[in-house]
């Protein structure tokens, strides 16, 4: 089976990210993670993250740089993670796709449970870098 693209994207407001709790209609619902989504055809990078971040939560973004890639445990999609700069505006997230969302320290984000084993290594190796 041919691997899909997706982004996540990690949005920064000073030195706290927003994690959100993923929702009922998505797989694996309750997981924490970083606001992420499948690349649409056509689309850059770049673009799918001003896309997903305004669907599920409602804010605009601009994003910054690419800084890591990994594939999901179960290998069907590898992730190019984005930083983004979300300085201002409400978050309204889409009950559907986000049941609860935070902005969240990253030593919060790992405390938070359950999170994909990918994430936490983000939180814990990349994101100190950055």
């Amino acid at each position: 089976m041919e691997q899909r693209q997706a982004i996540v994207a990690v949005l920064r407001r000073g030195d706290r990210v927003l994690a959100i709790r993923r929702g009922p209609a998505v797989a694996r619902p309750g997981y924490w993670q970083p606001l992420s989504g499948k690349l649409e055809p056509g689309e850059t990078q770049d673009q799918a993250v001003v896309r997903e971040v305004r669907e599920e939560v409602g804010l605009t973004v601009v994003p910054l740089a690419k800084v890591w890639e990994s594939e999901t445990d179960d290998h069907r999609f590898r992730l190019h993670w984005w930083t983004a700069r979300a300085d201002t505006g409400e978050v309204v997230p889409d009950p559907g796709e986000v049941a609860e969302t935070r902005w969240v320290t990253p030593q919060e984000f790992l405390a938070l449970d359950p999170v994909f084993d990918g994430d936490r290594e983000f939180f814990e190796r990349i994101l100190p870098g950055l």
